[in-house]
């Protein structure tokens, strides 16, 4: 069986994304009746309480800024601590924590209103009463606008080990930011640096049993970019064979100034570039419509109503698809790992891949799998998740594809007109697992796929955001009309891809053409920071050459004519 993973945050959004995981995967302990499907000890240690209760911290380490991380202490919270979120999920109490893991009155709100609704949950559980559920109550608790960084909504407690302020810049301020490449980079040149990162790192691989490799989660746009360069390089030297998966973050950009958009757009490229010559597989995750200069809407999905502003919003999205894209070596019953989920999309030096969910999957309510896919036959329902322009022809080279929250039992439609022939082909599968394959070899035809289905749930209880749709049951079903009563979701159903794609394409040689037009003397003090025009200019060649490698003939011609022109 697959082993251990160790995960690295790097950064302020990458905690944000990283928070809401770590919430989902203590929400998946604590709901009961559910198969486990995920092996909790691929990401979390296990441990146990004064009073002999199994607990579970993730096995992480995370770089933050001064500043960044609220009033959690540099170390985390201790490694026996109880978590946040405790009783039966019907309770939804939350216990004061001694390590600021939640806004300072959240407990004595959250107990508040525990205590005026008590008569109410049983009855608006079965329908019979129009009150809010306590999860939807709980909310106010995390409201946006009481959220600063992304500790506030962490619920789970973090050992001592984790936390890693680096004290020469400040998380938030005029000055004193970690703002280029250059500066990253020379952070992790420092060797009392160095060796703080590499004592962490060692203290979680020595108590693995079989280490499969790190998952780093990484800040693109700002210096963090720099910083994940050197760390993957560190990675990439000390553990040979390991496997590193990199998620490269960027939150929704709002329109900024030129000098930030050129800072931006500059550490972006130079990450990629960094990023994914040192890992296994890299992903740029954003649900920014563009990475490059020219500004597009972010993302939206059609079940789920956020704030595209809020980091505490949209960082709980990436978390959901991430938390699904990465089930293939996180599975019981597989054998799958990290290493072998990135061989399945790297090769022909495609180290990049792009990411699509449907957060939730549109799955009608009481309707099987063949009868939800089958709406859908020209455009899978999702969304892309690695901001480039979204293309309508289905074309990918490889892709990894989990659909969870699904019930096996019901899926096919056949059984309830015995006699008749199946309506379609997908009807005619014997398990969920065919109809998901077929399904994906009739809409990518000559894709290699490797697909997975759960019946597991994404749970979706506090901190996660309530902010779907009024048309969702409480596990995330779509009804032909809005209840007579809402109720809070408390898990969803989510497909989602890693797709080795030639909308890859569009991206990478967009980022070249956008720097190509930057003049690099008009930002000199990106330069001074420490990466040299040369080496800049070297980046960008090796970016056009990466962009190369996902194009198909059309791309090709459409490059050739780009050439002439110039």
């Amino acid at each position: 069986m697959p082993g251990e993973v160790v995960t690295l945050q790097l950064g302020q959004y990458a905690g944000c994304v990283g928070a809401h995981w770590w919430g989902l995967q203590a929400a998946a302990l604590r709901s009961p009746g559910e198969a486990a499907e995920l092996r909790a000890a691929a990401l979390l240690r296990p441990g146990r309480a004064a009073g002999g209760r199994d607990t579970h911290t993730p096995r992480l380490v995370a770089l933050e800024l001064k500043g960044g991380v609220g009033s959690l202490r540099p170390g985390g919270a201790g490694p026996e601590a109880p978590v946040a979120w405790d009783g039966a999920v019907a309770a939804y109490l939350e216990r004061a924590s001694a390590g600021g893991c939640a806004p300072r009155d959240a407990g004595r709100r959250t107990e508040d209103a525990s205590s005026a609704g008590t008569g109410s949950a049983s009855t608006a559980a079965s329908g019979a009463s129009p009150a809010p559920s306590r999860l939807a109550v709980s909310q106010d608790v995390y409201s946006g606008g009481q959220v600063r960084v992304w500790s506030d909504y962490l619920n789970v407690h973090l050992h001592p080990k984790s936390i890693y302020v680096i004290r020469q810049y400040m998380h938030d301020g005029e000055c004193g930011c970690l703002e280029a490449f250059g500066q990253g980079e020379s952070l992790l040149q420092d060797p009392s640096c160095t060796e703080e990162l590499e004592d962490r790192l060692h203290f979680y691989v020595e108590e693995c049993d079989y280490l499969q490799g790190f998952q780093v989660l990484c800040d693109l746009h700002d210096g963090f970019s720099g910083v994940g360069a050197k760390v993957t390089e560190l990675l990439c030297d000390e553990y040979s064979g390991k496997g590193i998966l990199t998620w490269g973050l960027t939150p929704v950009t709002s329109n900024v100034g030129d000098s930030q958009n050129s800072y931006r757009l500059m550490n972006t490229a130079l990450g990629i570039v960094r990023l994914s010559s040192h890992s296994s597989l890299f992903c740029p995750l954003s649900l920014s419509g563009s990475l490059g200069l020219k500004p597009q809407p972010p993302v939206t999905f059609p079940y789920i109503n956020y704030d595209a502003s809020l980091n505490y919003h949209s960082s709980a999205i990436l978390a959901a698809a991430l938390d699904t894209l990465t089930a293939p070596y996180r599975l019981c019953a597989s054998q799958g790992s990290m290493m072998h989920l990135a061989e399945t999309l790297n090769f022909s030096g495609r180290k990049v891949a792009a990411a699509w969910a449907s957060v939730p999957f549109p799955a009608l309510h009481g309707y099987s799998l063949p009868d939800t896919l089958s709406a859908y036959q020209q455009d899978v329902p999702w969304s892309l998740l690695s901001s480039c322009r979204e293309r309508k022809v289905s074309c990918c080279f490889a892709q990894s594809v989990v659909l969870r929250g699904i019930c096996k039992e019901s899926h096919t439609s056949s059984s309830r007109h015995p006699g008749k022939p199946p309506p379609s082909p997908l009807h005619a599968c014997e398990s969920t697992e065919q109809v998901l394959q077929r399904y994906l070899r009739a809409v990518f035809p000559g894709a290699f796929s490797t697909s997975h289905v759960l019946e597991q749930p994404c749970n979706t209880l506090p901190p996660y955001p309530q902010f779907f749709s009024p048309l969702l049951t409480r596990q995330g079903f779509l009804l032909d009309k809005p209840p007579r009563y809402s109720s809070a979701v408390e898990s969803i159903p989510v497909l989602a891809a890693l797709q080795s794609s030639p909308v890859l394409h569009t991206l990478l040689h967009g980022l070249y053409r956008d720097l190509q037009r930057l003049n690099p003397r008009r930002w000199a003090s990106f330069f001074s920071a420490g990466v040299e025009e040369a080496d800049f200019r070297e980046a960008l060649e090796e970016l056009r050459t990466l962009s190369q490698c996902y194009e198909t003939g059309a791309e090709a011609d459409e490059a050739e004519d780009e050439a002439d022109s110039d």
